[in-house]
């Protein structure tokens, strides 16, 4: 799989099934781009088992508002569209990694 870009039109389709780690992100976010190939590692090791969303906070204010994203990186984890846990800043691929196994 790979990781895969929502919009405020998508979003809830997107979050609804099963185990998903949403990107809250910029492209003129410096840690957001520290972030991305860590995001793309963690999608590829979890094959299936949850997936990875980017939204670009720029184009999408409207989830990103309603959720309270006040920082990015923001990643969120959602369970059957519903938000679980999330947290701010770069993070580890096991730090991700152990809050979704938490999840499952």
């Amino acid at each position: 799989m790979a990781v895969t870009h929502t919009s405020d039109q998508t979003f809830m389709q997107d979050v609804q099934d099963g185990l998903t780690l949403v990107d809250f992100w910029a492209p003129w976010c410096g840690p957001c781009r520290t972030i991305a190939p860590i995001l793309d590692e963690l999608d590829t090791e979890l094959a299936g088992s949850a997936h990875i969303v980017k939204l670009n906070v720029d184009e999408n204010p409207q989830i990103s508002g309603a959720i309270g994203v006040k920082s990015i990186p923001a990643l969120v984890l959602f369970k059957n569209g519903q938000p679980v846990e999330g947290v701010v800043g770069v993070q580890s691929k096991s730090a991700l990694k152990q809050m979704i196994d938490k999840h499952r």
